[in-house]
């Protein structure tokens, strides 16, 4: 069983006062004890001074041996002194005894060894308290020598029972012990209430510590006083206060963190010096396709990627920073940028850093590919240009062939005029300079105007160009450059490119909130691998086809971002040896 505190205190208030009163026993009895022996001994001093008188003058007269005189005269000394009286000669032999007979003095045993006798005969007196065994009681003896002719002839013993002195002793004892006592219950009740103060106010401080310590910081103990009780009580209340503000921090910069974390698009990993996972944001979790049950694993089971595992290997061994590339295999492939270091103040843990840079290589390589396109698409007009202008000089005499020099000249001047136009036009759509007015536009009413512009070459190559009536009057938010643009890249295409006999078609229809437009032929079609990159920059179904018609290659794209930036979409359907449909949705006025 375990002792509170209020059990402690009272039993360590009733030991100490226990305590006192057992010392306060035996300094007092012992000191009452003192005092009543010694005043005992002084008065039977005075007795048996008067006895050694008579004892003198007696042995003046009288041989000193046993004898009925001087057994009579320790009994009348004895009587005289109220005490008891024993007579001994100076050999230690029992002359009388007030309390013997004269039969009975002879049998007693030689007095010669006792304390009181020898101090007596060496120092003219002696006193001693011991139990006696004869009367079966504490006795006090005193002895003081008596003469014979001026020669210490023998000693004169008086003695009487400490019985008072011992009752007195004991009255005083039952009295400490009634007070004692008295003391105790008194003490204890008055520990008891104090006590019972006392555990309540720091059973209070405890209940509000342990409900601190459940995280209700707001508690506060209160403790009214000045003691050391309420001092500890203030104290828990500053803890308190200053733990609350202090948790309240911690979780305004975890949550500030967390949200930077959480909100990054590279992903953060954090590994511990045993090599597992400790943390990892969502953009991380996402990159490598984990889940949230990846905290506490260990790397080689989260990450399968050899590549960034040894990169990862390479810091923690070096200690040093490392980065690299990393190709991810998967649905989705991705690149990462690699970045890992020393997580400061943790020796071994490491941070890794992965940026995502799959766009910015696709862009990088888009970069490069237009670069390669746009120069060799510049590369053949100029050279056929410089080509004729060389032949030119030397044909100077001959204006027939140097009028056909010329013509090849202003062809591709024209064909560089108008890939640098379409270029200009790309550029200013993708970078949003290419200002948008939108208005309701009636379709079928400006599809029939832009084909007016291509009625002439398409019977030149017997292509018939229909536009259907059976749904004049829809409506469509557009801007009438841009719908210029898209459909005569598209009019332009389909009539450039479809065979002698075959049909164009301009078709739209409303589709929910939107408006449908499809330019369909019915030409050769495209074969199938193809139409993924139809609206890619400068690609080609058929180069030398393409080039011979004087096309640029950027046409599609051109479409693609007009319509994009009219907030529609845009989609090809062909097959191959019966034509294909271009097609782009509108919002619907």
């Amino acid at each position: 069983m375990t002792l509170g505190i209020r059990g402690k205190l009272l039993l360590i208030s009733l030991g100490l006062i226990a305590s006192a009163l057992l010392i306060s026993d035996l300094v007092l009895t012992s000191a009452l004890d003192k005092t009543l022996t010694g005043r005992t001994r002084s008065d039977l001093m005075v007795r048996a001074a008067l006895a050694e008188r008579e004892a003198n003058r007696f042995s003046e007269a009288s041989e000193i041996h046993i004898s009925e005189t001087w057994q009579k005269l320790a009994v009348d000394l004895g009587a005289r002194a109220q005490a008891r009286l024993t007579l001994i000669a100076l050999d230690g032999e029992v002359l009388g005894d007030s309390n013997l007979n004269t039969e009975g003095v002879t049998k007693v045993e030689n007095h010669r060894e006792r304390p009181e006798v020898v101090d007596a005969l060496m120092h003219g007196h002696g006193a001693s308290v011991r139990y006696s065994s004869t009367v079966q009681q504490r006795m006090m003896y005193v002895a003081i020598p008596f003469h014979r002719k001026g020669v210490v002839a023998g000693v004169v013993r008086a003695a009487v029972p400490l019985a008072q002195v011992d009752q007195a002793v004991a009255n005083l004892r039952m009295l400490l012990l009634s007070a004692s006592a008295l003391a105790l219950f008194i003490a204890g009740l008055v520990s008891t209430l104090a006590t019972r103060r006392i555990s309540q106010t720091l059973r209070q401080l405890a209940q509000t510590a342990g409900r601190m310590v459940e995280g209700k910081l707001a508690e506060r103990t209160r403790t009214p006083g000045h003691d050391e009780i309420a001092t500890l009580g203030k104290s828990l209340d500053h803890l308190a206060e200053n733990l609350s503000k202090t948790l309240a921090q911690l979780k305004a910069e975890r949550d500030l963190l967390g949200g930077i974390l959480g909100g990054m698009q590279e992903g953060v990993l954090v590994l511990d010096r045993e090599a597992h996972v400790i943390h990892a944001n969502p953009a991380l979790r996402a990159m490598l396709l984990l889940g949230i049950d990846c905290i506490g694993k260990p790397l080689l089971e989260v990450i399968r990627n050899a590549d960034l595992v040894e990169i990862l290997w390479r810091a923690r061994d070096s200690a040093s920073a490392e980065s690299g590339e990393v190709e991810l295999a998967g649905i989705k492939p991705r690149r990462l940028m690699v970045h890992v270091s020393t997580l400061q103040g943790e020796p071994g843990d490491l941070l890794v850093v992965l940026v995502d840079v799959t766009q910015l290589r696709q862009l990088e390589s888009i970069r490069k590919d237009f670069v390669a396109n746009a120069s060799h698409e510049l590369r053949t007009p100029v050279a056929s240009m410089r080509s004729a202008a060389e032949t030119l000089r030397g044909a100077m005499d001959d204006p027939e062939a140097a009028q056909g020099f010329l013509e090849i000249i202003e062809r591709n001047a024209g064909r560089l005029h108008q890939l640098v136009e379409d270029l200009l036009d790309l550029s200013r759509i993708e970078s949003r300079e290419f200002r948008l007015q939108l208005e309701n536009v009636d379709l079928c009413a400006f599809a029939e105007q832009m084909a007016k512009s291509y009625r002439r070459m398409a019977q030149e190559k017997q292509i018939q160009l229909e536009i259907p009536e059976e749904y004049r009057g829809i409506l469509a938010k557009a801007d009438r450059r841009a719908l210029e643009q898209v459909l005569g890249n598209l009019l332009d295409n389909a009539v450039k490119y479809c065979p002698s006999g075959t049909s164009v078609r301009i078709h739209a229809e409303p589709e929910g909130e939107r408006v449908r437009v499809t330019v369909s032929d019915t030409g050769a079609g495209i074969p199938p691998q193809h139409l993924p990159r139809l609206f890619e920059r400068f690609y080609r179904v058929d180069t030398s086809r393409s080039r011979e018609l004087g096309g640029t290659g950027l046409g599609l794209a051109i479409v693609k971002h007009l319509v994009e930036a009219m907030n529609g979409t845009v989609s090809v359907e062909s097959v191959p040896g019966k034509g294909t449909a271009f097609s782009f949705t509108l919002p619907k006025a």
